[in-house]
């Protein structure tokens, strides 16, 4: 009996009396999905990966407003498979071609009682497994709401996860590792209350991308792709079967998604493979979203940029121009307010800010504070804050636009809409015909507070389909799109490219002003919440610690500074802002060159040794270039980044310059501590870098015939023998 019989066999006895049963494999056949209904007409699904049972015996299904329990008494109509074998270009990315392997099953089921119809779409990867629910147009279905989506992930064991808890509104926390078991417990404590809003706390909620490891070590990661006109899935920990099921977010009745015929639901996503290097290479999300809808994407550019935007958070500067607050966006003469003298968006600070940009090579300036209304607007649920078009009376937006203009430095819109998201929508039209008037490429949007209309969360469908509102909008304005606090992605910058990077997790601010986020923040990251697509995590903090600016402030960053450099390359992002202060760079100009180096738009990526939560090691090579980059980072945990060479071009050498942690660099002790080494390379050697406890190394690779080679050493095979 051969393999995949027997594994059909034993899955039917356990099912007890399937009728139905169908088998299909990925193109090299290291997975194996099986589908059928059984004797109560439930429709279950299995997936097998060569080194293990990753999902079994899961039920798919609905079920309906009115108690339609749209998950039984299913018959099988018909089903057809095909294998499709493509290649596509993205725009930007971190490779330039992407193949698109998989074997598709198509599952078409009518429900016995109902008469209503579903196809199940399979498409089976080689790295794993995206399904999504189609309802075609049909008499017995035109408008619906869902109560509940009933697909299960049944999992082979009490998997250890990386997860943050269930929350509707943020995804702003520091993410957690722990046996599914042990989610409930963790999630009621004092760590998660910290910026806990009305959530399902306490539980068993945890949100997607969620990455598990089992105990034979096999990686599995489950989010969605392509959501669109649907609420965000959170996933329901059953500790007892080791079974997570589809969890929607509400509306501000209650109830989750609003359907109508023909309509399609997003792709559930099951990323696997017993390399966790191959869980970060995996293009199965992007993959399974719809090409490009912008036909012309020559005006989409990635962007390295610096900003007005880290003084507020370290407290020299403020957003908003005066300290009154009775304020009103209507009524209120801007010119006659007393001005605080601290307010950051100056038209004098910003000059400041594109000649340092334009010096140092950066493509533009974000300007946040520029606008009024700041005075009056944080946690108070106000609905008419901010018009986006009235600047400060110290801001100068067309003397701005001619000065950036001679400078070739482009100025990066801020539109906070205080969640007032029916004020923006109303004023969205004017806002960009204001970004096209004065020269402003793109834009980042916030959506900080509790959303009006009130009782919205921003990870329900109402607020899902703003964000794609907006990044429609801007496309057919050819703007780029920066959006923070959205619902987390799920791979549309593939169709709508021009949005560029989303927020949606937490990102580097907090180190700021908050407990922060701990040294293994970033190697769980790119696991998690970067699956779904590009994170504007605004690295490259210099000034570590807090007290700098604040004598008895015990706030900083839970990285080495080598560590904030090698985020350029392990944080993948096609708009990456050196977040610091300009003045901070100043004072280290030989570690600020890998900034000014890096590239932000990518040929290929290579994924050299990661684990979840202890490291990751990452090789890119610049598009158009000849250049690559490596960036290693670490937990808290000292260790040894092994980085082989065996990606570069075996015909050339190169200029190694290494960006490391000193001798006794440590990201609480000694965070600013760094060396640099240079020393020629070539194909096939293995550089061993020592990283410190919350460390780093970032290095950029040079070809010889690009640079001067005299007195630089070559590499002798020991870090210690290079000094």
């Amino acid at each position: 009996m051969s393999k995949i019989k027997l594994i059909v066999f034993v899955w039917i006895l356990g099912l007890g009396k399937l009728l139905f049963a169908t088998t299909i494999q990925s193109p090299s056949k290291n997975l194996t999905l099986l589908v059928g209904i059984d004797n109560a007409g439930m429709v279950h699904y299995d997936l097998i990966h060569a080194a293990g049972t990753v999902v079994q015996n899961a039920k798919m299904g609905f079920i309906l407003k009115g108690n339609n329990l749209l998950d039984r008494d299913f018959e099988l109509l018909n089903e057809n498979t095909q294998t499709v074998d493509n290649s596509w270009q993205p725009v930007w990315g971190e490779v330039s071609s992407i193949r698109n392997n998989y074997q598709e099953l198509i599952y078409a089921i009518r429900q016995k009682n109902t008469g209503i119809l579903i196809n199940i779409h399979f498409r089976l990867f080689d790295d794993g497994l995206g399904f999504r629910y189609e309802f075609p147009v049909q008499p017995k279905l035109k408008d619906f709401i869902i109560e509940e989506e009933v697909t299960e992930f049944k999992l082979s064991g009490n998997h250890t996860a990386f997860w943050i808890p269930g929350d509707y509104d943020t995804n702003e926390y520091p993410y957690t590792k722990s046996r599914l078991s042990e989610v409930d417990a963790v999630a009621k404590s004092e760590q998660h209350q910290e910026i806990a809003t009305r959530t399902p706390i306490g539980k068993n909620y945890v949100q997607t991308p969620l990455m598990l490891k089992t105990d034979g070590g096999l990686y599995i990661n489950i989010h969605e792709a392509a959501l669109m006109n649907y609420s965000a899935m959170q996933l329901r920990v059953d500790a007892a079967t080791n079974t997570l099921t589809a969890a929607l977010v509400p509306d501000a009745v209650g109830n989750k998604v609003y359907m109508n015929t023909p309509c399609v639901t997003p792709w559930r996503t099951i990323v696997v493979s017993d390399k966790a290097t191959n869980i970060l290479a995996s293009k199965l999300i992007l993959n399974l979203n719809a090409p490009s809808v912008i036909e012309d994407v020559s005006w989409i550019k990635p962007v390295k940029y610096i900003g007005i935007w880290w003084d507020m958070h370290v407290g020299t500067a403020t957003w908003n121009y005066s300290d009154e607050n009775n304020i009103n966006l209507e009524t209120t003469n801007w010119q006659n307010l007393p001005a605080n003298g601290k307010h950051g968006a100056t038209t004098e600070r910003a000059k400041y800010c594109i000649d340092f940009a334009a010096e140092n090579g950066f493509d533009a300036v974000l300007i946040e504070g520029w606008n009024v209304g700041w005075e009056d607007w944080f946690g108070k649920w106000k609905e008419n804050v901010f018009d986006f078009v009235t600047p400060y009376p110290d801001f100068n937006v067309a003397e701005l636009q001619q000065y950036a203009a001679t400078k070739n430095v482009k100025i990066i819109m801020h539109h906070e809409t205080s969640a007032s998201v029916t004020n923006y929508e109303r004023r969205l039209q004017e806002a960009m015909e204001f970004m096209l008037t004065y020269g402003y490429p793109a834009v980042k949007t916030g959506y900080v507070g509790r959303i009006i209309p009130r009782g919205e969360y921003h990870d329900g469908q109402w607020m899902v389909n703003h964000y794609n509102y907006v990044a429609a909008q801007m496309a057919k304005n050819k703007l780029m799109l920066d959006a923070h606090e959205p619902v987390r992605p799920t791979g549309l910058h593939r169709t709508y490219p021009n949005w560029l990077a989303c927020e949606a997790a937490r990102g580097n601010e907090f180190n700021a002003w908050s407990k922060g986020n701990p040294p293994e923040h970033e190697t769980i990251l790119p696991f998690t919440r970067l699956m779904g697509g590009p994170m504007d995590y605004t690295p490259g903090i210099f000034q570590i610690k807090m007290n700098y600016y604040k004598p008895n402030a015990t706030e900083q960053v839970h990285t080495t500074l080598a560590k904030q450099l090698a985020l350029y390359v392990t944080m993948y992002s096609p708009l990456q802002m050196a977040a610091d202060l300009p003045e901070n760079y100043l004072r280290y100009p030989d570690a600020f060159q890998f900034i000014k180096d890096v590239a932000v738009d990518w040929q290929d990526t290579k994924y050299l040794e990661a684990e979840p939560g202890d490291y990751i090691t990452v090789a890119r090579k610049a598009k158009n270039s000849s250049k690559w980059f490596v960036g290693a980072i670490t937990d808290e945990n000292k260790r040894n980044a092994t980085i082989n060479l065996n990606f570069l071009d075996v015909n050339k050498l190169y200029i190694a310059t290494i960006y490391a942690d000193g001798a006794t660099a440590d990201w609480q002790n000694n965070p600013q501590q760094y060396q640099i080494k240079k020393f020629v390379v070539k194909s096939g050697q293995i550089i061993t870098v020592p990283l410190a406890a919350g460390g780093g190394c970032a290095i950029s690779l040079v070809p010889a015939a690009e640079e001067d080679v005299n007195g630089v050493p070559q590499y002798k095979g020991k870090w210690e023998t290079n000094k």
